[in-house]
């Protein structure tokens, strides 16, 4: 029966595994490096990899000079620990929200959209409200609509100028463009790729500072990292790829 097949467990047993063993807090931006899998906050994996090029579990070594380009968001563990641990998502929208008006600086789009969405489903909730399962599929594909045709223009946006350091590849007739923070250096890649008509994006390198980018990083995380007290665009150079020994 289903009350058999059904088994209980605490959030205790399974702390172990959603929680980051540099902060020991709950997975935020949960971040896993390729090399081992092993997953931690964002934060706390680059700041250590600033200093160190191991994983900070099994201590293997991720990059000798690159670990940064080795690491990638894992959505996946994150969707996870949101649903198992209660309040945590709604906890984070909120101090993420403080710290950009402690800033006075815009709250940017997507979490404003996170926060209309549960603002929206907790008042649902409180006043009563029921709504048919045809309204309610209706509605669903409406909303679902107008976010696929908003491009993600209601994301906080980033300024960039991409800059050609290779006597092998031609510069961009358009270098400055404005994208969504989320787009990773894989879209940037994709991107002049197909403006240079070459026959894959791989054979590139994006770089920041003369630092490789890693192909999973946003835009928002090279911004945060590698030109917080710069000024606006976002400087990034693109050449033929090479590959590192």
């Amino acid at each position: 029966t289903p009350k058999m097949l059904t088994r209980k467990i605490k959030l205790w047993d399974i702390n172990v595994h959603i929680t980051c063993h540099l902060c020991n807090g709950y997975l935020i931006d949960a971040t896993t490096v390729t090399e081992c899998l092993h997953t931690f906050c964002r934060s706390c994996l680059v700041k250590y990899l600033e200093e160190n090029n191991t994983c900070p579990t099994c201590r293997i070594v991720i990059h000798q000079s690159h670990p940064l380009q080795y690491i990638g968001h894992d959505r996946t563990m994150q969707d996870i620990v949101y649903k198992l641990v209660p309040g945590l998502q709604e906890a984070e929208m909120k101090k993420q929200r403080e710290f950009y008006h402690k800033l006075g600086m815009e709250v940017p789009g997507d979490i404003k959209g996170e926060t209309c969405s549960t603002k929206q489903h907790l008042d649902s909730h409180r006043n009563g409200e029921t709504k048919t399962d045809e309204n309610s599929n209706k509605e669903t594909s409406e909303e679902k609509q107008e976010e696929d045709n908003d491009y993600h223009r209601s994301d906080e946006q980033v300024s960039i100028c991409l800059e050609c350091n290779s006597s092998k590849l031609r510069g961009l007739k358009r270098k400055w463009i404005r994208c969504s923070a989320q787009a990773t250096v894989l879209h940037l890649k994709k991107f002049i790729a197909k403006k240079l008509n070459l026959s894959s994006f791989n054979e590139l390198d994006i770089l920041c500072n003369e630092e490789i980018l890693g192909k999973d990083h946003t835009l928002k995380f090279v911004v945060v990292t590698r030109w917080r007290f710069k000024k606006a665009p976002l400087l990034l150079h693109y050449r033929p790829k090479m590959d590192l020994l």
